[in-house]
């Protein structure tokens, strides 16, 4: 490609995105959502398929026959109440657009309308999926079951995320896995009630809890190969009626991370052991619930070095940065990688002018002008890609 192709619909695209913040849905419930995203197409006149109750998806077909590849954006926002300093405010109390799947749908948008102009260079087709449900998790495998990735047979699939811990407009790259598991738990505690004044007549579940906790984390430490990423975290513990009652029953939830699956599966059987001995030592019930979520995302090594010759050329080699470690943050994109050779990658947003407010933070926001260059990036890689897949 010696030419890339540049977007011209930058305020366009602008406009889409503060829309779609000031209007967030939680997963699932993205109705307005979807119908602005049909309403888009439709004035562009671009035809599309509905998926699901809320997924949307886009097949731009070139003029010249060859393989299928996807582009995939979230649609869904977050249970917070925002606090950003914007003009285009969420207009719904405590739902927010913290993640920027606003700004990856309209990027998603952007490259719809370029693709479409450009099917000339397209040898194939590109698939362009409005995934709804990505915070919920699951949605990205229940979109696959229902035959995404069919019809024609979708060969590759990029995906990318704002990041606000690279410079503005710059792109960060991993080989291999770039993301965590997501796995919850929820263990149930029971006990048996009683008066604070007579504990040996009772069986403390709170108490059981707090050393339980202790003992989850010392699972991390001693039972694993301590160069292996992973976590253990108790986030929720909901137990106890009054200050002088024993609590019969305590209820703690968490999630567990991990980049490789035998350490995935292992954490689970580690935990169920931590459980058991709970029971036997305090002669309690303790029962162990797992919620299996999205697996790590693992960047095809071919198409990463191919995206990496991309995001050079259009930007500069001092604007592509390798990313060292990836996150222990997970994203059901996991899902695609786990289907067919993948990318994800992440979308610079930091500006050494502004303070730099974490995914999820109430207070999260980032300049749209970057919109633009997740297009540029979008477009051309698909181009690149339909030529150079293997």
């Amino acid at each position: 490609m010696n030419q890339p192709i540049l977007t011209d619909i930058s305020d366009e695209i602008i406009k889409i995105r503060r829309h779609l913040h000031q209007y967030p849905e939680l997963s699932f419930q993205e109705f307005e959502t979807s119908e602005y995203i049909r309403s888009v197409l439709d004035d562009w006149g671009i035809s599309y398929q509905t998926i699901g109750e809320t997924g949307i998806y886009v097949d731009i077909v070139g003029l010249s026959d060859g393989p299928a590849i996807g582009l995939r954006a979230d649609i869904d926002a977050l249970p917070i109440n925002e606090e950003s300093d914007v003009d285009f405010i969420s207009k719904k109390n405590h739902i927010m657009h913290a993640c920027g799947h606003d700004g990856h749908t309209a990027i998603l948008l952007g490259a719809v309308y370029e693709l479409d102009k450009h099917k000339e260079l397209l040898n194939g087709t590109v698939r362009c999926i409005f995934q709804p449900g990505e915070e919920a998790d699951g949605a990205a495998l229940a979109l696959i079951e229902k035959g995404v990735l069919a019809n024609p047979t979708i060969e590759a699939v990029v995906g990318l995320h704002v990041w606000p811990y690279i410079p503005f407009g710059a792109v960060g790259i991993k080989e291999g896995s770039i993301t965590a598991s997501c796995d919850d738990f929820k263990i149930i505690i029971k006990g048996q009630g009683g008066h604070s004044a007579r504990p040996h007549q009772a069986v403390d579940a709170i108490a059981i809890s707090a050393q339980l906790i202790q003992n989850l984390q010392t699972i991390t430490a001693k039972s694993f190969n301590p160069v292996q990423p992973m976590v253990i975290h108790v986030g929720k513990i909901s137990g106890g009626e009054a200050s002088n009652v024993v609590a019969d029953t305590v209820v703690l939830e968490g999630t567990v991370r991990a980049l490789q699956p035998d350490v995935r599966k292992k954490l689970r059987t580690e935990i169920e052991k931590v459980c058991k001995v709970a029971e036997a030592q305090w002669n309690a019930k303790v029962e162990v619930n797992f919620i299996f979520g999205a697996p790590p995302i693992e960047n095809d090594r071919f198409i990463t070095k191919e995206f990496e010759e991309l995001a050079t050329q259009l930007l500069g080699v001092e604007n592509v940065f390798e990313l060292k470690d990836p996150s222990m943050g997970a994203d059901d994109f996991g899902y695609f990688s786990e289907s067919v050779p993948s990318l994800y990658f992440r979308l610079g947003i930091k500006k050494e002018d502004e303070i730099s407010y974490d995914l999820h933070h109430p207070k999260f926001h980032f300049d749209d002008k970057v919109l633009a260059t997740g297009v540029n990036l979008y477009v051309n890689f698909a181009i690149k890609l339909l030529k150079n897949i293997r």
